[in-house]
């Protein structure tokens, strides 16, 4: 494998830790933030339908995150192998890994498009959702058009993740940037199309849309247009980034034969991907379960969750980003046998983190009902906004807790100890945090403000329990073997304990 001239790879095991770490992490804070946007697009367009589309995404969400989260868990294999082999000095397995990942991926998300769409039903009536009312049917018609999209979804996920490895995380930003402007153009339209579609009237351009309208008769796909708004983006850029992998211009080069499946190769996808799947999947989960709970107080309560949850998910995105980004820097420093710069990175990142996540506190919870206020208008709106308002001055108060929590989990899951961070996923979004939901909303009769309160205690009980493991320092087992060369000149840099002998498994 050769690196090109426009290979835009960041070099993490040399000089320097903060800049390196903050050029890394910055453009996936940047792309998760558009990725955001999909979601934050969708749901201001759907809001124009009223209460009845903002909780029928709600109910659909609950179920698609689950099943993303699931296929970014077998992305972060890819990521760790491709960080760990770049930084061993092993070039050549690079390509290896990467087909690999992408033959595994695709079969994956082919399975879950033809599960989910069968199993549609069942599952939106698990989160709540009830057969016959209008909730139901947009929340149907939704899931099960994002499930056929699939594929498409899961294929710009595993590009992202194979270069992010590489150290190239702006080319992705790039292709999201215009793939969210795409999503963003067509989403009123395929939403509300020539009828009433505000759209039009912000423009000036009534007149067209009536003559649009008396043409085509078309008033839109109402919620299920958004999913396929959203499919139609995402396929373009999925489809330009494979496209890039394959021509060698991003700094990996495939071959068809990276393809073919290879036993041992897949075994360590399957080893990582799976306990880091489950991890992801866990945190989706939670989301589904407490969604559940807080259907209990009714639809609008839902539709307050639901703006509340995706305010949140970005707000947190900078600690993701930088989750993601210390998956690099861990994975090639533990590659390249330098533990006490890979722990340095950590450290650097939850200072970060723990920096930022105070201001962003305080801005939430200051200015929580506009923020919801901006996602939802029509019938119903004004209860809506006063439910997820609440969701947002109870949980902002532990945003800090969940960002350092991320970045921890990003130091397990870089050095390949996947297994670890699965059972702090599984103890803080599993037991926790449901329990404690719960029993605040049930038994003490709190209501749905009982669950946002069990949100937040969750998110500062777990980042105690990580924290306290990762400060033990037995994480750090490398899962490739360091080049000869490369492991020597570490060692020399690096006198550490850690760096002068083998590290036990302890995962």
């Amino acid at each position: 494998m050769s690196r090109n001239d426009r290979d835009r790879s960041v070099d993490v095991i040399d000089g320097g830790l903060v800049w390196p770490l903050v050029v890394l992490s910055a453009p996936i804070v940047l792309t998760n933030l558009l990725m955001v946007g999909y979601n934050l697009a969708d749901t201001f367009w759907v809001g124009r339908l009223g209460q009845a589309g903002v909780s029928a995404l709600s109910f659909s969400w609950a179920i698609i995150f689950l099943v993303i989260s699931f296929g970014i868990g077998f992305n972060v294999a890819g990521t760790v192998l491709v960080a760990q082999n770049k930084g061993a000095g092993n070039l050549e397995r690079i390509a290896r890994v990467a087909g690999q990942t992408i033959s595994v991926i695709l079969g994956l998300s082919a399975l879950v498009a033809v599960v989910g769409f069968v199993l549609a039903p069942a599952m939106l009536r698990f989160v709540g959702a009830e057969p016959g009312t209008l909730e139901y049917e947009y929340a149907l018609a939704y899931t099960r058009t994002e499930f056929a999209g699939m594929p498409f979804i899961f294929a710009f996920f595993v590009f992202q993740s194979l270069l992010q490895g590489w150290g190239d995380t702006r080319t992705p930003l790039y292709l999201m940037s215009v793939s969210v402007a795409l999503n963003v153009v067509i989403d009123p339209f395929f939403i509300l199309g020539f009828q009433d579609n505000v759209a039009f009237a912000w423009l000036g351009l009534e007149g067209l849309e009536a003559r649009l309208f008396a043409l085509t008769g078309f008033d839109g796909w109402a919620v299920q247009g958004a999913a396929f708004a959203t499919i139609l983006s995402r396929g373009l850029a999925a489809a330009v980034g494979i496209w890039l992998l394959l021509s060698g211009r991003v700094g990996i080069e495939l071959s068809t034969d990276d393809f073919r499946p290879e036993r041992e190769t897949v075994r360590e996808l399957v080893a990582i991907g799976a306990p880091a799947s489950v991890e992801v999947s866990t945190k989706a989960f939670s989301v589904t379960i407490l969604t559940a709970l807080v259907a209990l107080a009714g639809p609008t309560a839902v539709a307050g969750y639901g703006i509340g949850t995706r305010v949140t998910s970005m707000v947190v995105l900078p600690a993701l980003g930088l989750a993601r980004g210390v998956e690099t820097v861990v994975g090639q420093n533990l590659g390249a046998g330098q533990i006490g710069r890979a722990e340095r990175g950590v450290y650097v990142a939850t200072g970060l983190v723990a920096g930022g996540f105070l201001l962003f506190s305080g801005v939430v919870y200051a200015l929580a009902e506009p923020i919801v206020g901006v996602f939802v208008a029509g019938s119903g709106s004004a209860a809506v906004t006063a439910v997820g308002a609440e969701y947002l001055r109870i949980v902002s108060l532990s945003y800090v807790f969940l960002g350092a929590f991320y970045v921890v989990q990003g130091a397990f899951r870089g050095s390949g100890s996947t297994r670890t961070a699965m059972g702090f996923a599984i103890v803080g979004f599993i037991v926790l945090r449901p329990l404690l939901a719960y029993g605040l909303a049930e038994p003490l009769g709190l209501g749905a403000t009982g669950v946002f309160v069990g949100d937040a205690l969750t998110n500062a009980l777990i980042v105690v329990l990580a924290g306290a493991y990762l400060l033990r320092g037995t994480w750090t087992e490398s899962v490739v073997e360091p080049d000869a060369d490369r492991e020597a000149e570490a060692t020399a840099d690096d006198p550490s304990p850690a760096a002068t002998g083998p590290v036990e498994d302890h995962d």
